[in-house]
């Protein structure tokens, strides 16, 4: 491991949803799921006085074959867009969704692509339930495809598929008693897609309304954290500076030396940097990345508060690389100095 600033490869994408703003999208998506829950669906066609009973329809594709087709940079980008323009998991073959899922396909390993999907999980769940509700069951049946790639061990799979299924042969019964006309069958189809269409768009709208209140409230603490650092320098300059004035008013009988100039990171000897051990899960798994630490060197040579800057992937190697750094040893100095190293993890080094 190697403690020199380095670009240590592609960043994985960062954590999109917090649990709180998952709770706001997934309040906002039930609310509206209530409104639906009390219509019917599918109807039998309108000739002959029964209905065969419908059958359940072969699994959907979670990914299209044009979507798997992209390269990882490709789906990269598109999964990009799909968030900024609120696509979380619709339209089909056009979502961030799909494309994390054929990422992950490509680029098994990527911690944040994994954590990007986990987060898309609930809202998922919530708009295949009320797809169920609509009626609208080939739509059910691709969202329950994209949870099923994603985790096929999810808790909310099974019950899913069974009253997907529950629903269908209850609309088929339906249908049979109802025998709804051609034309009410077409303006009940188009009223569904765009019923769909509206939930789908206000729901993606709350979720990336949530997600930008997010990242301006990390951005804000962030900022406010940059601050208070740098206002404590700028006070402990100042002391240092009273300081400096009080010994020149006082009476001395030879010359005031010239005091000395203020340590800098230039002035640091290192005496001891241990490397930092290797997470076992990492290892494990073969993910690479870096941490870069802020740490204050006292004049005796000891770390004090040490912090994480930023992290790629984040949460992964941060606290190996501050007890790392907490143990790190230079050789005494004029005066304390704050100072920042990046610190590399390869499980090949």
């Amino acid at each position: 491991m190697s403690t020199n600033t380095t670009a240590g490869g592609r960043r994985a994408p960062q954590r999109l949803l917090t649990g709180a703003a998952l709770a706001l999208a997934g309040a906002a998506l039930l609310a509206s799921c209530k409104q639906e829950t009390g219509k019917e669906s599918a109807a039998a066609p309108a000739a002959g006085p029964q209905a065969p009973a419908a059958q359940p329809a072969a699994p959907a594709e979670a990914v299209s074959a044009e979507v798997a087709a992209l390269s990882a940079e490709q789906l990269r980008e598109a999964a990009s867009k799909a968030y900024q323009e609120s696509r979380l998991y619709a339209p089909g073959g056009d979502n961030a969704m799909e494309y994390y899922l054929a990422l992950r396909d490509k680029e098994p390993a990527n911690a944040g692509v994994s954590s990007a999907l986990v987060d898309l999980m609930p809202m998922t769940v919530i708009a295949t339930e009320q797809s169920r509700d609509r009626g609208d069951f080939v739509e059910a049946r691709r969202l329950l495809a994209l949870i099923e790639k994603t985790d096929s061990s999810y808790p909310a799979v099974q019950r899913l598929r069974t009253s997907i299924a529950s629903a269908e042969t209850e609309a088929a019964r339906r249908a049979e008693q109802e025998q709804l006309t051609a034309e009410q069958e077409a303006q009940r189809r188009q009223q569904l897609e765009r019923e769909r269409q509206e939930q789908q768009r206000l729901a993606q709208e709350q979720a990336a309304r949530d997600l930008a209140a997010q990242q301006q409230a990390q951005a804000q603490e962030a900022a406010r954290q940059e601050a208070a650092r740098q206002e404590a320098a700028r006070q402990e300059a100042a002391r240092q500076e009273a300081a400096r004035q009080e010994a020149a008013r006082q009476p001395a009988p030879a010359p005031t030396p010239a005091p000395s100039r203020a340590a800098t990171a230039a002035d640091l000897r290192a005496i001891s940097t241990p490397a930092p051990r290797y997470p076992p899960d990492a290892l494990r798994a073969g993910t690479s990345g870096e941490v870069q630490v802020e740490f204050t060197v006292a004049v005796d040579g000891s770390v004090s508060a040490a912090r994480v800057v930023r992290a790629d992937p984040p949460r992964v190697f941060d606290r190996e690389a501050l007890n790392a750094v907490r143990r790190w040893r230079f050789e005494p100095v004029p005066g304390p100095v704050t100072t920042r190293r990046t610190i590399n993890f390869s499980p090949g080094q």
